[in-house]
């Protein structure tokens, strides 16, 4: 198995247990679901606000679901250009976080929206870390 193979099932392993969350445990402050917003409890008060979290919540999961399948596939049938093109693929789409979550993540963080306190870093810090190690495997 290649590095990139390795890193590409250390991403799928890591993404499979924040679907099963989403799926079974939308709740749960583990495993990256949601029940680190605060507005996940709120939006229970209102059923149909609730559905709809729960919707795109799910919906989440399902893309991430998609994303994870078809990296199986990229590293069981893939040549390893195209398993070195589709990191930095991934590398690319995982950077998108900065550009719209992390603000929005920031803020509500800043106005005591998570729970934790400062989760925001960690996750920020934890995509940085991926993004570091797509790049590497990609390099080496």
């Amino acid at each position: 198995m290649t590095i990139i193979q390795i890193v590409m099932v250390a991403f799928i392993l890591l993404e499979f247990s924040n679907i099963l969350a989403m799926y079974f445990s939308p709740g749960s402050k583990k495993a990256n679901a949601v029940g680190v917003f605060t507005a996940w409890e709120k939006s229970k008060q209102d059923p149909e606000v609730h559905d709809f979290v729960k919707y795109l919540v799910n919906w989440i999961a399902g893309t991430k679901l998609i994303f994870i399948l078809l990296l199986i596939v990229i590293i069981f049938f893939a040549d390893p250009v195209t398993q070195r093109i589709s990191l930095v693929a991934l590398m690319v789409a995982t950077a998108t976080f900065y550009w719209r979550l992390f603000p929005l993540i920031r803020k509500m963080d800043g106005q005591g929206q998570i729970e934790p306190k400062n989760y925001s870093l960690v996750l920020g810090g934890m995509i940085a870390v991926f993004i570091a190690v797509f790049l590497i495997a990609v390099l080496v």
